[in-house]
């Protein structure tokens, strides 16, 4: 099956699963499963997983186009995520446990934001010298308190008590940084879908607002930042396992970086409708701003990149071309 049909059938599969009604829901406190249910029985979540262990066998950077499908949709559940730690458990020979497991960093001790720690069963924790997969009960995953997201706060210090796998090179904060590149630039892309949409669909003094020269502008950049994030994520996703950590880095801080300014740009062209909780466009936005600062913000990711610049005894250009497109 070509990564076309792949990308067709996950797809529509999101767009009958992940409505905004269902997405509100989630949002609310209530039940993920029946939105969680296909997605599991549709067997993607095995895509990394390899054809020994019964899974697809293919790469990140196969895979990658539906993971950005995932934020396109705004999908509120740990899809990505659970990809990568059922491939992990299968490489360790571990059984494979059902539901979501969301990707937790605890190297900072207690207090770190999770994504999607509200809708997870399970959270595997990066503990700095071991990866260990608990429970979302034994991890002590707590709200945010924010309006309709579904992170939670990790309390988690020590052990617990769960099945112990194999540290990855730089450990998980590379893989869920990633991740949220990606998902950053699919949301990104339905965002200037909707507002291109909308300037050439809302009229005032007797024309379309997407012919005034001004906003036509702010359009164009906002597609430079879409184009730029998604190059990026299909950059850091090339090299495959183990991750590039410049090529990781570049995406996440493109990603971050251009965030705000999609968001408001969004905002801007859609007015006051856009703010409103009725409308979708906020179910998009407030994503990019929550996953602008999920496992490393761009200052976090620029100092990273900065340190191994100043380490290079070459040319800025040659360092590029090496340690980021190599």
């Amino acid at each position: 099956m070509e990564n076309n049909e792949l990308l067709e059938h996950f797809d529509r599969m999101l767009r009958s699963a992940c409505t905004p009604a269902a997405i509100r829901e989630v949002e609310e406190g209530g039940s993920f499963d029946s939105m969680w249910e296909p997605i599991a029985q549709s067997g993607f979540l095995d895509a990394l997983v390899s054809e020994n262990a019964g899974g697809f066998g293919l790469t990140l950077a196969e895979i990658q186009p539906l993971l950005r499908a995932l934020g396109r949709h705004a999908v509120p559940l740990p899809v990505g995520e659970t990809m990568v730690a059922r491939a992990m458990l299968a490489n360790a020979g571990l059984d494979l446990p059902p539901g979501p497991i969301t990707l937790a960093v605890a190297l900072h001790g207690a207090g770190m934001p999770v994504p999607f720690g509200k809708t997870c069963a399970h959270a595997l924790v990066d503990f700095g010298d071991v990866c260990e997969l608990v429970s979302a009960d034994a991890a002590g995953l707590v709200t945010t308190g924010v309006r309709g997201s579904v992170d939670a706060m990790l309390t988690l210090t020590g052990s617990g008590g769960g099945r112990h796998i194999e540290r990855p090179d730089n450990g998980l904060l590379p893989i869920a940084a990633v991740l949220r590149a990606i998902s950053m630039a699919g949301a990104a892309d339905h965002l200037l879908e909707m507002t291109t949409a909308y300037a050439n669909e809302r009229v005032q003094f007797g024309k379309p607002i997407g012919r005034q020269q001004a906003l036509q502008q702010q359009l164009a950049v906002m597609a430079e930042d879409v184009v730029a994030m998604r190059m990026a994520a299909q950059l850091a996703c090339a090299g495959g396992w183990p991750l590039n950590l410049a090529a990781v880095a570049t995406a996440k801080s493109i990603a971050s970086t251009a965030a705000p300014r999609i968001a408001a740009t969004a905002h801007a062209v859609h007015g006051a409708i856009g703010i409103s909780e009725e409308f979708d466009l906020q179910l998009y936005t407030r994503r990019l701003h929550e996953w602008r600062l999920a496992h490393g913000a761009e200052t976090y990711w620029n100092r990273i990149l900065g340190a191994a610049r100043l380490e290079a005894d070459r040319c800025s250009i040659d360092w590029i071309r090496d340690a980021i497109f190599a």
